[in-house]
């Protein structure tokens, strides 16, 4: 419950009269000014827009809040205004009548989160909220949000859905995972078993579904489970385990961001009852289920998709990329004319050119699925398991009419969408124990056959050829320019959707390798090392700008960063966004351009300095993201000593605990 001190009758307005959700934030925010509670309401305003745009922050029933931590907030408050004609919070049902705006100081997270959570737990009594709304006076209201008052109960209410007793721990099952699976699926768990830990009342474990794979949850824990937080990038595998429960399903990034409103959701969910389908669902929706949130734009879900293909991908462009690279490091280049034929019937033990050609061939075999498993499991990631036969189908025929990558991409969107259509339709009761083995398989496959080979595949074809003259003509300016864009790209959201764009076109090109495409690979893992490295740089040399913490994450930095996980560089640039992302931008760009400068060519996907002896030029190869990391370091240092004031030890800085991460202080 609210302390008696966060609220007050002056911080009440009973006839909020303004038009839009910052016109209602200025409003009650001057009043906190008033009070003293706020010191600087342009700064505080700003502190709640930035928090806002994150993620709307209406809630179903009617209800705004609008919230922050800030360096302009004294003490713990809470300003609450009722708004006759509704003001847009974003919330699914329409507008919101009961605004509540909370402010914290920055770094007190405990007060911050009991404010949300005591204010979520009352906001789920139905009693609460009408009381609310018929209260007379502010002191009246005043006193309700306070507990000082009992709403009276409503006469011949209905019976609310059962909720867990407050005296009981809520428990919750979570399943996390990203499109590579290295580094956001273990930091969004992390960051909601630190969440929860720090909750009271509040159990939580968490499925990890990494690119090693995922050990399942026991199916006694998912049964005995109060709610189901998804925070992921790429569909859920088995999902169907946690059907009929009350369910958040959201981007891997929440997960990380903003584990305690995730926590703080899945508990309304189930108080008000709401769950995903029972196990009595029609099978058939199954997959359209998978498909992305109802809530979704058509964008969040094209991207889902995308990532779901690229996702799986990902293992065998390591695996082939590096079994090529080691055979041309072993045997040169000359390894790929000799014949598969003296691999069988004439291998030489002791010859290191047999041996390169092995690894060069098997190489070759995992390569030659990139194509066919980036088509099948986008429409896996669209239409569930029926998704698999056409998508394989429809990317194995892009490369027979040599359609290559992005013949992959629309065979594996049009399988997709043809087995979405097919579910779509009712069938007899007979029919349907055949539809996911026979039918769908059959049909789907026949449609995605004849539009890949009669109707789409020869233009597609045409323009992956013209793409590929095109990149191998660029020279000079042109190839510095695609070099500093790559490198842009790959360090603007350190392993979020735009940087996952950059290292599938670059991947890409090595399905059908030229020398355009190696330097395009090369450029491209460069510039995703250089964020890691440039603020376990800056860490070292300039310490006192940095927190006790990012001190100690720039120790690991030095590691992710040379094994190329661009993530390496989330915990900076979630403290401080305006600073360590532009930095690490003009610092990727620099190495990207000067990769391509200096004709450096990667045949290996993955594995940063340990792929070095792979690399054509290695040691100009070096220079160039050893010049990126200083630059990206040097702006980062001046940046932070532009800010003027130390970081704060405890504050959103502190990346041991990422998920209490919302509105940078230090911005």
């Amino acid at each position: 419950m609210t302390t008696p001190q966060m609220i007050t009758a002056d911080l009440v307005d009973l006839d909020l009269s303004a038009d839009s959700k910052e016109a209602a934030a200025r409003s009650l925010a001057e009043r906190m000014v008033a009070l003293g509670r706020v010191t600087d309401l342009d700064g505080f305003l700003a502190d709640v827009a930035a928090r806002e745009a994150q993620m709307p922050t209406g809630l179903d029933g009617g209800i705004g809040i609008p919230h922050c931590r800030s360096t302009h907030v004294t003490e713990p408050t809470l300003a609450f205004g009722r708004a006759p004609h509704g003001i847009d919070f974003g919330a699914p049902d329409g507008p919101a009548d009961l605004i509540f705006l909370i402010a914290a100081p920055a770094g007190a997270d405990d007060a911050h989160l009991t404010i949300l959570s005591a204010l979520a737990r009352q906001l789920m009594d139905e009693d609460f909220k009408a009381a609310l709304r018929e209260a007379s006076d502010a002191e009246r209201a005043a006193a309700l949000i306070r507990g000082d008052a009992e709403p009276a109960p409503e006469a011949e209410a209905a019976p609310e859905p059962r909720q867990p007793a407050q005296a009981d721990t809520f428990k919750i099952v979570a399943v996390t995972s990203c499109p590579t699976g290295i580094a956001h699926t273990y930091m969004a768990a992390e960051s909601l078993e630190n969440t929860a830990r720090d909750t009271d009342g509040v159990e939580l474990v968490v499925e990890t579904q990494g690119s090693a794979g995922f050990t399942r949850l026991d199916p006694a824990v998912i049964a005995a489970a109060d709610g189901v937080i998804f925070a992921h990038d790429v569909p859920v595998r088995e999902k169907e385990r946690f059907a009929g429960k009350p369910t958040v399903d959201v981007g891997v990034k929440a997960g990380i961001n903003r584990p305690a409103e995730l926590i703080t959701e899945v508990r309304g969910r189930a108080a008000r009852g709401e769950t995903t389908a029972g196990s009595g669902a029609d099978p058939s929706s199954t997959a359209v289920d998978n498909s992305g949130d109802s809530g979704d734009g058509y964008g969040t879900k094209l991207r889902k998709w995308l990532m779901s293909g690229v996702s799986y991908m990902v293992p065998f462009v390591a695996a082939g990329g590096l079994l090529i690279a080691l055979g041309f490091a072993i045997g040169g280049y000359k390894v790929a004319d000799v014949k598969v034929e003296t691999l069988l019937n004439s291998f030489d033990w002791t010859s290191s050119t047999s041996w390169a050609a092995l690894l060069f061939y098997t190489g070759q075999a995992a390569f030659a699925f990139l194509v066919p498993v980036l088509a099948g499991y986008i429409a896996y990631g669209m239409a569930d398991r029926p998704g698999l036969v056409p998508g394989f189908v429809g990317g194995s025929i892009a490369l027979t009419v040599n359609a290559g990558f992005l013949g992959g991409l629309a065979a594996g969107l049009i399988a997709g969408g043809v087995v979405m259509a097919i579910q779509k339709v009712n069938v007899p009761a007979v029919l349907r124990g055949i539809m996911p083995v026979v039918v769908i398989p059959l049909v789907s496959s026949i449609v995605v056959g004849f539009l890949m080979f009669v109707v789409i595949g020869k233009p597609i074809a045409s323009l992956q050829s013209g793409l590929t003259d095109w990149l191998d003509s660029l020279s000079g300016a042109n190839a510095l320019l695609l070099g500093a864009l790559l490198g842009l790209m790959m360090c603007f959201d350190l392993g979020g959707p735009l940087n996952k764009v950059a290292y599938a076109f670059a991947v890409g090109g090595l399905t059908d390798p030229t020398d355009a495409s190696l330097k395009i690979m090369a450029a491209v893992m460069a510039a995703g090392m250089v964020p890691p490295l440039a603020m376990a740089l800056a860490t070292s040399v300039r310490g006192r700008l940095f927190t006790r913490s990012e001190r100690e994450n720039g120790k690991a930095a030095w590691v992710l960063g040379a094994s190329f996980i661009t993530e390496g560089a989330i915990p900076f640039a979630a403290a401080d966004p305006l600073r360590v992302i532009p930095a690490s931008m003009a610092g990727g760009a620099v190495t990207g351009a000067l990769s391509m400068a200096f004709g450096c060519t990667l045949r290996a996907p993955h594995g940063g300095i340990f792929v070095v002896p792979l690399i054509g030029n290695p040691w100009l190869y070096l220079v160039a993201i050893a010049a990126g990391v200083c630059v990206a370091a040097a702006l980062v240092v001046v940046l932070k000593g532009m800010r003027g004031n130390a970081p704060q030890e405890n504050g959103p800085a502190a990346a041991a605990a990422p998920g209490k991460t919302e509105v940078p202080a230090a911005v």
